[in-house]
């Protein structure tokens, strides 16, 4: 027994709003049974369709940058670039409080113990008049300009403040003990960042 396949192709036009279909009669010849199948044509697209459609809609450019832009709220707030360049600036703070406080101590090492001149038991700003500017009163700041050179390259500023200013918003203080505390009171993100030895 063999079985005869015949297939159908019928096409009509748009014009008559008709589907396109496509079916297939099964002929059994020794049974007399017909098995027919009709195929919808879901691979079917006119060529006239696709010229038709060039770019992509308003709705899905406007769910897409819709889209976009949750995304990139959501990264903002995990990110928080404000408290990072917070921290940022405060990890300065403590390198240069600490780099104040080795060439304070280097200083005192090259000079048999001697701090420099104007550290004492009242808490004083550092001040830098090689910045070009006078330092202030003697009394509330205190010029290291002598740690420049050979002990550090240039005193270091506050990240928020002025290069050109001559107060460093760091300030110096010995204790009753002779213990040397540098501090930096603008941290933004804990409280006094200070360093004592």
């Amino acid at each position: 027994m063999y079985a005869s396949v015949r297939f159908h192709v019928s096409v009509k036009t748009k014009k008559n709003h008709d589907e396109k279909y496509c079916y297939t009669d099964i002929r059994f010849p020794g049974h007399g049974a017909v098995l027919s199948f009709i195929f919808l044509p879901l691979f079917y697209m006119s060529f006239s369709a696709l010229r038709a459609r060039k770019g992509f809609t308003l709705i899905e450019l406007l769910l897409v940058i819709g889209i976009i832009a949750i995304l990139a709220s959501i990264v903002i707030v995990a990110i928080n670039p404000t408290k990072q360049l917070g921290n940022a600036r405060d990890a300065q703070r403590r390198s240069d409080v600490n780099t104040v406080l080795n060439a304070v101590y280097q200083y005192a090492i090259d000079n048999n113990g001697n701090l420099p001149s104007g550290i004492t038991t009242t808490r004083k700003e550092i001040c830098a008049s090689a910045a070009g500017t006078a330092c202030g009163v003697a009394a509330v700041t205190i010029d290291l300009d002598a740690l420049t050179g050979s002990y550090i390259v240039k005193l270091p500023h506050d990240p928020q403040n002025a290069a050109t200013a001559s107060g460093t918003q760091y300030f110096i203080v010995k204790d009753a003990n002779g213990r040397i505390t540098v501090d930096a009171p603008r941290s933004e993100q804990a409280g006094t960042i200070s360093v004592q030895r």
